[in-house]
């Protein structure tokens, strides 16, 4: 175990290494960073899963360390790495998988499951949810604070278009027609509200791959050697995605601010 001690946790990872390390005889102290993004009510349960394990375990010493935003965790975590006082766990981005692998700043959680009770507990999680934490069989990342993309939709702007309030679009064409009925503009042709906003910052490829895999395309590889970008079905969703601005002019043209969407949703800006 001891000799993994330079190794980085892989993100959206919890503190596995910690339950594995906690049977060794010497104490154990273990740093966990996690980003800003993991706040309020799971940054609190972060704290008390800590204190409680700590009350178990009075050998081993966590020390839960705010690292910034997820670009900075990584930067941090890798720096660390080369310092040679690397975190042994660390909430980070599932894309960065890749990047930890290549800089030998990870060791797969494979390694470190040996009785049945943690080999149960590995193959416990959702198989969706683990898919891009793992690659040539191995397990890089244990899933923490999910995302998955949601489509919402304002069911007072959907009645005052016209369009059942309790029925979403099903497909890309119900999308268009009914951004169509929910875009307004006032007298000087200026609009007032758009019908769809997709954020094109932040998380691109995270919402774009939404669109992807409903085409039947998935973007990358689990060896992460080889993207898609170039599969009809790729271009396709892509030109649906600009079509949504250009032609169909349901959605605004531009870059559009990952952080302001909630904003524009609430303020009924966007239905």
């Amino acid at each position: 175990m001891l000799k993994h001690f330079k190794k980085a946790g892989l993100g959206m990872a919890t503190a596995a290494v910690a339950v594995m390390t906690s049977t060794a005889a010497l104490a154990v102290d273990l740093q966990f960073y996690f980003p800003v993004a993991v706040g309020g009510k799971a940054a609190k349960t972060i704290e008390s899963l800590t204190a409680e394990y700590v009350a178990q375990n009075p050998d081993v010493t966590i020390d839960a360390v705010y690292a910034g935003s997820y670009s900075d965790t990584i930067t941090k975590a890798l720096t660390a790495v080369r310092g040679g006082k690397a975190p042994q766990l660390s909430v980070i981005l599932s894309v960065d998988m890749f990047t930890l692998i290549d800089e030998d700043a990870i060791v797969a959680f494979d390694e470190l499951v040996t009785t049945e009770e943690e080999k149960q507990w590995l193959n416990s999680f959702y198989p969706a949810f683990m898919e891009n934490s793992q690659t040539g069989g191995k397990t890089y990342g244990i899933p923490f604070q999910r995302s998955t993309p949601v489509l919402y939709w304002n069911k007072e702007a959907f009645k005052a278009a016209g369009l059942d309030p309790e029925k979403a679009p099903a497909n890309w064409n119900e999308m268009v027609e009914m951004g169509k009925k929910l875009t307004k503009t006032d007298a000087s042709g200026n609009v007032t509200q758009w019908g769809v906003r997709i954020p094109s910052s932040g998380f691109p490829y995270w919402l774009f791959q939404g669109l992807t895999t409903q085409n039947d395309v998935i973007l990358a590889n689990s060896d992460g050697n080889k993207t898609n970008f170039d599969d009809p079905k790729v271009v396709e969703a892509l030109q649906y995605v600009v079509d949504l601005s250009v032609k169909h002019k349901v959605m605004a043209p531009g870059i559009l601010e990952w952080g302001t969407t909630p904003k524009a949703f609430f303020e009924a800006k966007q239905p």
